[in-house]
């Protein structure tokens, strides 16, 4: 009966409308970090959306570029997005509540590698194809150039080799399109990555469900940068080990069977651990592990 009156509350109440990208590696970074915040999220035969069955929300399956003006107009309440889309459509009113930290990118111009480049004025009175025209655009007049642009989506990367243009403006992850198409990347213009962005019609109730969601979020984001580790150390070493530990508050100490040896266990950032691991084991520490953290409520 209880089951009963919680699934009857769940189809009842506001229900937050999150967009998505349909599909690529955003797409999937997305649904990974729903589902590391125990979203259960059931795909069905809608290719469009999906429906939760754990939480107040709905997922809209959405045209990346289409997004941004969703949020605006309160068709979708939140929305997974990279950043340089948002600076793209030049929304002031969408709000970034947290930044992601995946779907790393880069808005950069890139050159054929046999164009003589010095700095932004050489690209004076110049073709450049682009997919971000506003960004692009905006660049430029900060640095005094008037180029020609040409605005196209898709394979920008062609656009010199057939003629199209003297260099591109486009998305930069590793650099490799840019290698395959002989280009060099000349200038960054912005850095960008995945963020959680809110509509400004976002409603009082749905908002109260936001702050739900975006608490999973912050857990599993801070747990991503943290490890949980652990290590046997001798009973005369500890206060030193504790010492250069950069753990939370104060670590834990556990008594050994055998006598004059405890386990240390803390929490410490992962990119800090081969800091300190040759001083642990300079000062005996024996039986280190490491293990990644699931979520951490801070």
């Amino acid at each position: 009966m209880a089951h009963f009156y919680a699934l009857t509350y769940m189809i009842t109440m506001e229900r937050l409308k999150i967009a998505i990208q349909k599909s690529g590696r955003l797409n999937e970074d997305s649904l990974q970090i729903l589902k590391e915040c125990g979203i259960s999220i059931s795909n069905g035969l809608d290719q469009l959306r999906s429906t939760v069955s754990n939480f107040p929300m709905e997922i809209l399956y959405l045209r990346n570029s289409d997004i941004p003006q969703y949020l605006i107009d309160g068709v979708v309440d939140i929305a997974i997005i990279g950043e340089n889309l948002l600076i793209e459509k030049d929304q002031g009113a969408i709000k970034v509540l947290e930044r992601l930290s995946f779907s790393k990118c880069r808005v950069s111009i890139a050159v054929p590698k046999t164009f003589t480049y010095n700095n932004i004025k050489d690209l004076q009175g110049k073709r450049i194809a682009t997919s971000y025209p506003n960004t692009l655009n905006m660049f430029l007049k900060e640095n005094g150039v008037e180029a020609e642009l040409h605005q196209i989506s898709g394979s920008v990367e062609i656009a010199p080799n057939i003629g199209l243009s003297d260099a591109i403006c486009d998305i930069v992850s590793s650099g490799s399109t840019l290698f395959k198409n002989n280009l060099e990347e000349v200038e960054v213009i912005s850095r960008s990555e995945a963020v959680l962005a809110v509509s400004p019609l976002i409603n009082a109730a749905k908002q109260d469900i936001l702050k739900k969601l975006q608490f999973r979020i912050q857990s599993v984001l801070k747990a991503r940068n943290y490890k949980y580790i652990l290590m046997n150390v001798p009973n005369k070493k500890i206060k030193k080990v504790i010492d250069i530990l950069p753990g939370m508050r104060s670590p834990t100490v556990l008594p050994l069977a055998e006598e004059g040896w405890s386990s240390i266990h803390t929490v410490i950032e992962k990119n800090k651990f081969w800091e300190v691991i040759d001083e642990l084991q300079a000062l005996g520490a024996e039986g280190i592990l490491v293990a990644p953290i699931e979520k951490m409520v801070l």
